[in-house]
């Protein structure tokens, strides 16, 4: 049965014959070589037009879409379609791959550009966003990446000219992209008036900002910048495909068949036309053109490709055909020459010569061809068609001979007889005809047996009978040529086929796998003479299998590079070629057959590199010739590592049922216990199930694992230290090649890898996030830069790490088949080789891929196991070891020779300085020379050869070797029994360490008066253990069955054992010989113990639910204890021998009477009194506190009480080990907690004085002996470990304005609604009534007086100018209310920086002046400084976003120069909702950002490129700050609610740990706001009570009690010389004061009042300078205080609280007032740039207007009352409340003689101010529909616009109150001031965005041309007055929070002012007028 191996033949791609002109662009080059690059279906070509000679690039696995040269024409970047497609960049010369970039993408990569020096690559995916991704290609590394658009992407190009600029286009839209850090912001060009918005297909960039690009029109676009300025119109007469810059100018490619060629300003040069050519022909369309020299290369829809020289531009040469449009299935081969026959859904039939690989000829038919065949004599061409016609053509001339129509459908087979005479027709309805061909095709018979379609025919070589296959995949016979069906099988046993094409049938079972039923291949045919059958299927693969095959699954060969369904594959005549077509990508392969005999000399073409492992590949049915697995393996491969519960899944589980019981936890929870307990020996070793894991360190201690435990292990002094870091059982360990640092992986969902350093035992950096369930392998590169390691997922990938900065820099799959091990190249860094079942594979880098090669055997050997590798003496040679025991030799990647090294696995291989040391399961230590020629000597693991010294004894002569090494004079072995062994070189083998073999362990007891322990475990050995200094097992013994439990007798002297066959037996505990046993029960005895006092009774609890009570000294059973429902799990005795306690696995909890077994029931309060002798019960009310939050998915398997009943310790299934307060009552107890055991811990007992806690684990068969440390004795660091469920309920403390910080919900200004509830139709959308001029009363000529203005023109100089631009000149506010640090001092404290709304704010302290940075796009939350010299002035700022998905909504992070207010970087990050604090490292290159996201996400960045270094979840409650040491770019703290953590980062992992409260008294986790750092390692934190808590590490040693009497918010360390101030809520006191100076280690304070008059100051911001002291406060004031004199001093102010709803300007001077929510009124002065004065007014006030005169101000208040003010002396003129609602307006008369107050009531009320200040009422307007928002007196105060909340403006009469209707009227109307949103002449001013938020405020100019408007989106608006068109041109101007309140022009428009809302600021922005 041959079958069962693939064929040792071989195919080799010669000719691809096509070109992907469908649905693609842009993808055809010239290559430097002048070789010619594009692609079609999967494959990349290099087609040599001189040599006539193609080269295949095949790293791709589905259809290529798109291609990019890189610059300088080598290099070749191809991405493809697919699930999870891939960008390939590849050589054109070697067509090997360069780098993989994978992973981000999905659908497909539509576009690909390289950038000018071909550095960074970018790409568009076929993603709902169109992603735009960018790379560093090199490395593999995504750069950056954001959403591209809604719609299609067409074309993407860098901008050659700019850096970082990029520029897309697709359907409706052009984008122009910067970059910036790690974000990519579009600005979407703007089409204007000057084109239409339509679709963009193609572009190009030139100089100075211009861009041109292809419309779907014909027309081309030129841009500038983002603004279209002219079109070329009908450049082309349809779509421009295709678009191409050369040096010379630009080529172009469109629908209409043309090639335009531009000069470089895009002045035409010449056109070509293609379609008038001689090859032309009518609807040719050019999908690609390039233009090099005097070539141009034209790539058309139609698959053609030709090559036009410009001189002779008539003569177009044709170089590559191949089928368009529609699918491809017809094929057939001449029989007898050379050539094939092609038929398509394009209606063409084709012939091409197989030899010069050249279409020959072409002919095109009226319908669809599905099917082909030659007649014998090579004369007759039948055609069947998809109408159910045949056509029969000659082959010499294409002329017609025959055309039948005898079917309605499709005919998809027909052949000519072997004789010639018969010609069988397959059709779709299930039918075959017979047609005889010398009848001129008449129909002699059909055959009619088939219930479906015809799918394959063949004929018997006599032509006497005929085969078909239909699509129900039956097989029917029938006799020629009547059609008979034939159904006796003998009959057809002994015909002889003439051809076999049909794929069912006994002779090709095997090309089906074995157990599928599916019908996926499409098409086959045999060789008979080569014994080799070909197929093709639907997946795009051609396999060759051996033929015939006859059992199902046989092996094959495979060959990828059709994309989708292959759908015809034949022979060529002579059985030279195959030839295979593909039926949606139009193409036709041609392969070249290579035979057995010629694979010899072809053996470079063997192994050909693929990333989809492919290319020639063993199928994937088992080997069933190679050897059976070695036991130790085949069990190996049968452990899964799963786990129900992944220890990463708990804080989520506990968190999910906290929230179940929240009601069920009310008693107050014990504190943990004072003890605690450090680990300080482990008995065992990992060997079972791994290799290679066991090595001497520098200073020759030994290193390996066992549990999740990474073990250094002293020989000289016997003792162990440890490496805590992982939670999990650890799986592999390598050494770094200096021998001092140790990388080790372990088990997990997302299982991470440590690597650690042996001396410090610190984590030095932390791999994650490319792995699943765990990892197997490890192995570190020479030069120990990189780490190379396999995973035990599925597809067992492999990743390629930099460890040191974390980065991931390679990943593959690595194969189907477990991996065992992964070893570098120690020559070649990028190169590295993986083994394991039944596969050696050498894989190279690519980028951020890996390109893998298989080992190739050849006829040497066979597909072995491997267990182990190495590399040899060149980077050529390589050594594996496999399950048989030989020694594999490879050379690059083939098998030189094997030798016969072992009996059994060979298990670990080394290689020595000269030589190598090799280890099997036959126990045999064996050292080779150089080239494993000879075996130069033996050593043997056996008890004989055991040193005096050994630390225990050998179980068995000659265990199974798993790990060995050498070092120091030694042979290091590690065997699968869990012994590590030290041979010397002469020969004596000393025992250092040694574990329970393979099964689980539970038995364990501890001896009653000496330090020893007994163990007995299912590896079916009984082991007493020393557990004083010596640590050693001091005796062993084999038993009859494993064992699960084992007592000491009280006397120590008998030791009884509980075995798994339901018998125990009593030993002498000295020489473990038998003293007695017995049988009673079957199932296992789970629980033994010895009566207290003299042991006079045993108890023996058994797994079938009873217990037995037996007599020692009589050897009988007394007693049976009956009545549990379920087996038992725990008993203890009472002191007095006369009671049982008994715990079930149904967790009940009963009681026995000794010695008779009678059941107790004993009241729970009872339970508690009883004295117990021991206590091992995990159920009761004492213990219930044990019991987790998750108590679901986790058993507590064991307890154990210290003698003097204070401390409980339990062991879990997770693995922990706890220590609780005895008694634990009230459920989830405090407790510590310590990791070392990887899954349950079976046991725990504390020794007999409780010095030491022994504990067991089930699965890692590790026993551990933890030492007690009592409270006092605690000054030692705590273990790591160690970390207590404290998520308290206790609160963290209350204060209103931290609540409030916490609450805010942050809305980003593209999403905000409207801040006034106003209802009704917007302006824009109402129906309007036509004006008076439109009515047509006015004559043609006007005789009329001329119309009034719109509105007065007052204090302007002659001539008006309108305005152009608004600049920002000044800001009042500050961002105090709800940011911290957030201001800072730059250069030497002349300048100060803080933030408001969108704007960073430099402040000079000196003249007040400001500069602003503005480009953040909405609100900034937090700012830093960078106080690293090197980086002076820079400072980041963190904002506000919406989704973290990258876009220009998402939240960003700037870095900026502050002087010159340059944008450094960007930083897009993942933190959704917005960015709440941001911290520079020490050397300043590292940022540290935190989020609003529900996960409090903490990242870190290194800033100058963009990149994201580390990420994780913080807490889940909100964090307020995180801030780096000042020393350190790695430590970092942040604080927040009920939280503190102290970070690291090592590598990309950050490691964190919670503070702990531990040692000082009563302390409780509170509220933490704010951190400052001291020497040493100190840490101080603010909390929300006032107190400092004092850190050092992460242990709290102090509490600096009521530093401040309020919460303490800020916090500042001062780097020159380590002093702390401190800022909180106080009230101003004598002695106390809201600022503090203290010294470097808050022992000592200097308070300083803020003398601000404020009830309390509440202080959010301090920082230091020369003697000064910055303080940023709640009520928006930033106040620099002296520190010598105290002195304060305000720099800025601004309102406390918003909206800033009033806002006035002085009629004639540079003075403002403005009115806000806070109670205040300011007085503010342009020309001194601050605030002049300020009233407080007890309430909150809501607008504010000036007298004419500017003598008066008039207030309106939120509570309906107005006061009036006189401006020399600020005392009230005069005061009313008619009103019970908000005053929303209030104005004075023009004449000074009325006031107007317009209120939310619907009113407005008119006073008479000449009655003086009785402020009567004199009369108000009636029937206002809604509530009041703006009023506007005319010039001569006869009238009153009022606009309203429904959208409606109204005119009134003053002072009577009455409405003006008549539209006349209202038109001659010369208003004094105009501030109204609503009127037609103000209609232009609402824009198509505002279905949800509104215009709020406008005002137009003294000049009466100009007009600004202030919305809910922040924007201020710059517009021409009046505007009446819809929708009208403006300039926008941002900085502004959410909802512009109110804006004002003043005196003379020199200024504008807008009020803020959310932001409370005020933004003065300076008028540029147009100039003369």
């Amino acid at each position: 049965m041959a079958a069962r191996s693939a064929p040792n033949c071989h195919l080799r791609l010669e000719w691809v014959y096509g070109y992907r002109g469908h649905q693609c662009r842009n993808n055809l080059y010239y290559t430097a070589a002048k070789e010619i690059v594009y692609f079609v279906a999967g494959v990349g070509v290099v087609y040599s037009p001189r040599e006539h000679r193609q080269k295949f690039y095949r790293g791709h696995s589905d259809d290529i879409i798109s291609l990019a040269l890189h610059p300088e024409r080598v290099l070749v970047a191809t991405g493809q379609v697919g699930k999870e497609p891939y960008i390939c960049v590849w050589d054109s010369y070697t067509v090997q791959t360069i780098s993989v970039l994978k992973d981000v993408h999905t659908h497909g990569i539509a576009c690909l550009a390289f950038d000018l020096d071909g550095q960074r690559l970018v790409s568009v995916g076929l993603d709902s966003k169109n992603a735009v991704c960018v790379w560093d290609w090199k490395r593999g590394k995504m750069l950056s990446m954001a959403p591209g658009h809604t719609d299609r992407i067409f074309d993407i190009s860098w901008d050659l000219y700019q850096p970082n600029k990029l520029v897309s286009c697709g359907v409706k839209h052009i984008k122009f992209w910067s970059l910036c850090g790690n974000a990519l912001t579009p600005k979407r060009g703007v089409f204007g008036k000057t084109g239409d918005l339509q679709t963009i297909l193609c572009l190009a960039c030139a100089r100075d900002e211009l861009t041109y690009s292809g419309a779907l029109n014909g027309d081309i676009y030129v841009w500038k910048g983002i603004n279209l300025i002219r079109t070329i119109q009908g450049a082309h007469t349809a779509g421009i495909f295709s678009m191409n810059a050369c040096e010379e100018g630009f080529a172009t490619g469109g629908r209409d068949g043309c090639i335009r060629l531009w000069d470089l300003t895009f002045k035409p040069i010449t056109v070509i036309d293609l379609r008038e050519t001689d090859q032309g022909y009518k609807g040719l369309s050019v999908r690609s053109v390039c233009w090099r020299g005097d070539h141009i290369l034209v790539g058309t829809q139609d698959s053609e490709i030709f090559e036009i020289v410009v001189h002779e531009r008539n003569k177009p040469f044709l170089i590559m055909q191949g089928h368009c449009e529609g699918e491809l299935w017809a094929l057939a081969v001449h029989p007898t020459k050379p050539l094939a026959v092609t038929g398509s859904d394009d209606r063409s039939v084709r012939i091409w010569s197989l030899v010069d690989h050249a279409l020959i000829a072409r002919c095109n038919m009226e319908e669809p061809i599905r099917c082909a065949a030659v007649n014998v004599d090579g004369i007759h061409l039948a055609l069947g068609m998809k109408d159910g016609s045949f056509t029969v053509l000659r082959v010499r001339d294409m002329t017609e001979v025959v055309h039948i129509k005898d079917r309605k459908e499709a005919i998809h087979e027909l052949k000519y007889s072997p004789d010639g005479t018969y010609l069988a027709v397959g059709c779709n309805d299930s039918s075959v005809d017979i047609y005889g061909v010398a009848q001129r095709y008449k129909k002699l018979g059909e055959c009619v047996g088939s219930l479906s379609f015809i799918t394959h025919l063949d004929w018997s070589s006599d032509s006497r009978y005929l085969q078909t296959n239909d699509g129900n995949g039956k097989r029917l016979f029938y006799r020629m040529p009547g059609g008979k069906e034939v159904t006796n099988k003998e009959e057809i046993k002994g015909v002889h086929w003439a051809s076999w094409t049909c794929v069912s049938g006994l002779e090709v079972n095997g090309i089906w796998p074995k157990y599928s039923d599916i019908n996926d291949i499409n098409s086959v045919d045999g060789n008979y003479i080569g014994q080799v059958l070909v197929t093709a299927d639907d997946y795009g693969i051609i396999k060759l299998f051996r033929y015939p095959c006859l059992r199902k699954g046989a092996k094959f060969k495979k060959y990828i590079g059709h994309s989708a369904h292959v759908t015809n594959v034949r022979w060529s005549h002579d059985y030279q070629w195959v030839i295979s077509i593909g039926g949606a990508d139009h193409s036709v392969f041609q392969w070249k057959f290579i035979p057995e005999r010629k694979l010899k000399d072809a053996l470079h073409i063997a192994p050909q590199e693929s990333l989809a492992d492919s290319n020639s590949d063993e199928s994937d049915s088992d080997l069933s010739d190679v050897p059976e697995l070695d036991s130790e393996i085949e069990q190996e491969t049968q452990l899964t590592y799963r786990r129900q519960v992944y220890k990463e899944d708990l804080p989520q589980l506990k968190e999910q049922y906290k929230e179940k019981q929240k009601s069920g936890t009310s008693k107050r929870r014990e504190r943990a216990p004072g003890n605690s307990i450090r680990l300080h020996f482990v008995h065992g070793y990992r060997g079972y199930d791994c290799r290679s894991n066991l090595f001497y360190t520098q200073i020759g201690e030994i290193v390996y694992h066992v549990a999740a435990v990474g073990v250094i292990y002293n020989r000289q002094q016997n003792t162990q230290r440890f490496y805590l870091g992982h939670d999990d059982d650890i799986l592999c360990l390598a050494i770094h090649p200096l021998k001092d640092y140790v990388a080790t992986g372990q088990v997990g969902r997302d299982p991470s890898i440590h690597i650690w350093d042996t001396e410090t035992i610190k984590p030095l950096s932390v791999l994650k996030g490319c792995h699943q369930y765990g990892v197997c392998a490890v192995d570190f590169s020479a030069d120990g830069k990189r780490l190379a390691s396999v995973g035990i997922d599925d597809s067992h990938t492999i990743v390629l790490w930099d460890w040191k900065k974390g980065e991931k820099l390679s990943i593959t799959r690595g194969s189907k088949d477990k991996i065992f091990v992964v070893k570098m190249n120690p020559y070649v860094p990028d190169k590295l080789i993986t083994a394991g079942i039944k596969h050696v594979k050498f894989w190279r880098r690519a980028g951020g891929g890996l390109i893998g090669r298989k080992g190739y055997v050849g006829t040497l050997g066979k597909n072995d196991t491997m267990m182990c590798a190495v590399y040899g003496w060149t980077e050529e040679m390589a050594f594996s070891g496999t399950s048989t025991g030989d020694v594999c030799i490879w050379r690059d990647v083939f098998l030189v020779k094997t030798v016969k090294a072992h009996d059994g696995p060979v298990f670990s291989m080394h290689a020595l300085e000269k030589g190598f040391v090799t280890g099997g399961k036959d126990g045999v230590v064996a050292l080779w020379d150089d080239s494993f020629e000879r075996c130069l000597k033996t050593y043997a693991i056996k008890r004989a050869a055991l040193a005096p010294g050994s630390k225990g004894l050998l179980l068995e002569d000659n265990p199974s070797i798993r790990a060995i090494s050498l070092g120091h004079g030694h042979i290091l072995v590690g065997t699968k029994n869990g012994e590590i062994l030290e041979v010397d070189k002469s020969g004596p083998i000393t025992l250092l360490v040694q574990g329970h073999m393979e099964g689980e362990v539970w038995g364990l007891a501890t001896h009653p008066y000496l330090p020893i322990c007994a163990t007995v475990s299912d590896d079916k050995t009984l082991r007493i253990w020393d557990l004083s200094p010596s640590h050693c097992m001091l005796a062993v013994r084999k038993l009859k069955k494993g064992g699960r439990c084992c007592c000491f007798s009280p006397d120590g002297k008998a030791l009884a054992v509980g075995l798994n066959d339901g018998s125990f037996l009593m030993a002498n505990a000295d020489t473990l010989e038998d003293l007695v046993s017995f049988h009673h029960r079957k199932d296992i005895i789970s629980d033994i113990r010895f009566s207290p006092g003299s042991g006079k009774y045993l108890a023996v609890a058994s797994h079938d639910s009873f217990i037995d009570i037996y007599n020692v000294m009589s050897s009988k059973r007394v007693g049976i204890c009956k009545g549990a429902t379920s087996y038992i799990t725990h008993v203890d005795w009472d002191i007095r021998g006369k009671l049982l306690q008994v715990n079930t696995g149904a967790k009940e909890q009963l009681f026995f009477e000794a010695p008779r077994g009678k059941k107790q029931t004993i009241p729970s309060v009872e339970v508690e009194k009883i004295c117990w002798a021991s206590w091992t019960s995990v159920l009761g009310l004492c213990c219930e506190g044990i019991w987790p939050v998750i108590g679901e998915v986790t058993d507590i398997t064991a307890s154990c009480l210290t003698s003097d009943k204070m401390v409980l310790a339990t062991g879990d299934d997770l693995g922990f080990v706890k220590l609780f307060r005895y008694p634990a009552k009230g459920k989830f107890g405090k407790f510590k907690r310590y990791v070392a055991h990887s899954t349950h811990v079976t046991n725990v007992r504390w020794t007999y004085d409780d010095s030491m806690l022994v504990t067991l684990g089930g699965a890692d068969m590790s026993l551990m002996v933890w030492t007690n440390e009592m409270e006092g004795y605690q000054e030692k660091r705590p273990c790591d470990s160690e970390e207590s469920d404290t998520d308290s309920e206790e609160d963290g403390g209350y204060d209103s304005d931290v609540t409030r910080e916490n609450e805010v919900s942050y809305t980003i200004r593209a999403l905000s609604t409207n801040i006034r509830p106003m209802f009704g139709v917007k302006p824009h959308l109402q129906q309007k009534e036509p004006s008076v001029d439109e009515r047509g009363s006015r004559p043609p000529v006007s005789r009329a007086p001329p119309r009034p203005e719109k509105l007065q023109t007052n204090n302007v100089g002659k001539k008006k100018r309108p305005i152009e631009d608004l600049v920002l000149e000044l800001v009042f506010g500050y961002r105090g209310r709800d940011c911290r640090n957030n201001v800072h001092y730059l250069n030497d404290g002349d300048d100060i920086i803080y933030h408001t709304a969108s704007v960073g704010i430099l402040h000079n302290v000196a003249t007040g002046t400001q500069s602003f940075y503005q480009e953040h796009n909405d609100d900034i939350l937090c700012l830093t400084v960078n106080q690293h010299p090197k980086f002076i002035n820079i400072v980041a700022t963190g904002q506000v976003g919406d989704l973290a998905d990258m876009s220009a909504t998402a939240p960003s992070i700037h870095i900026w120069d502050a002087v010159n207010k340059q944008t450094l970087s960007i930083l897009r990050c993942y933190h959704s909702k917005g960015v709440c604090s941001v911290s520079f490292s020490a050397t300043g290159k590292l940022l540290l950002s935190v989020g609003l996201d529900p996960e409090h996400t903490v990242t870190i960045w290194r800033w100058q490129e963009g990149t994201k270094i580390a990420s994780r979840a913080g807490h889940n409650q909100r964090i307020f700050v995180a801030e780096f040491r000042p020393d350190s770019d790695s430590q970092f703290v942040s604080v927040g609610v009920k939280h503190v953590k102290f970070w690291t980062l090592a590598g990309r992992a950050l490691l964190s740990k919670k503070g702990l409260l531990s040692t000082v008294e009563d302390a409780r986790m509170q509220t933490m706001l704010a951190v400052a750092f001291g020497a040493n390692n100190l840490t101080f934190t603010g909390t929300i009570s006032g107190d400092v808590c004092v850190w050092k590490d992460h242990i709290l040693c102090r509490i600096v009690a009521r530093a401040h009497n309020g919460p303490v918010f800020a916090m500042y360390t001062t780097l020159r010389d380590g002093l702390i101030v401190t800022g909180g809520k106080e009230r101003p006191s004598k002695e106390g004061g809201a600022v503090k100076l203290w010294d470097q280690e808050l022992r000592r304070c200097r308070a300083f009042r803020l003398e601000t008059g404020q009830v309390t100051d509440c202080v959010r911001s301090v920082c230091r300078g020369k003697g000064k002291i910055l303080v940023g406060t709640r009520n928006a004031e930033i106040i620099e205080v002296g520190e010598k004199n105290a002195a304060c001093n305000i720099l800025v102010n601004g309102h406390v609280d918003g909206p800033i709803w009033g806002l006035v300007t002085h009629p004639s001077r540079d003075f403002f007032l403005s009115a806000a929510e806070d109670g205040t009124v300011r007085l503010w002065d342009i020309a001194d740039k601050k605030m002049l004065n300020k009233v407080n007014l007890g309430h909150a006030a809501r607008t504010v207007c000036y007298s004419p005169e500017g003598d008066m101000v008039a207030i309106g208040m939120k509570n309906g009352e107005f006061i009036i003010l006189l401006v020399s002396s600020l005392k009230i003129w005069g005061k009313k409340r008619d009103r019970r609602c908000a005053v929303h307006d209030i104005r004075f008369s023009p004449d000074s003689r009325f006031l107007a107050v317009g209120s939310s009531e619907n009113s407005v009320d008119f006073y008479d101010l000449t009655l003086g200040p009785t402020l009567t009422r004199i009369s108000y307007c009636r029937e206002i529909p809604s509530f009041v928002i703006q009023m506007d007196f005319s010039a001569d105060s006869r009238y009153l616009q009022v606009s309203t909340g429904c959208y409606k403006r109204h005119v009134y009469e003053v002072p009577s109150g009455k409405p003006v209707t008549d539209l006349a009227t209202m038109d001659r109307i010369t208003w004094a001031t105009w501030t109204s949103i609503l009127g037609d002449e103000v209609m232009g001013i609402w824009s198509r965005h505002t279905e949800k938020a509104n215009v709020n405020c406008a005002c137009v100019s003294h000049s009466g041309i100009s007009l600004v408007t202030g919305d809910d989106f922040g924007m201020v608006k710059l517009f021409d007055f009046p505007c009446p068109e819809k929708f009208a041109k403006h300039k926008r101007f941002f900085g502004h929070s959410p909802h512009v309140t109110n804006i004002r022009f003043t005196s003379g428009d020199r200024h504008v002012v807008s009020a803020g809302g959310d932001d409370c600021s005020l933004f003065v922005w300076k008028c540029v007028h147009m100039p003369h």
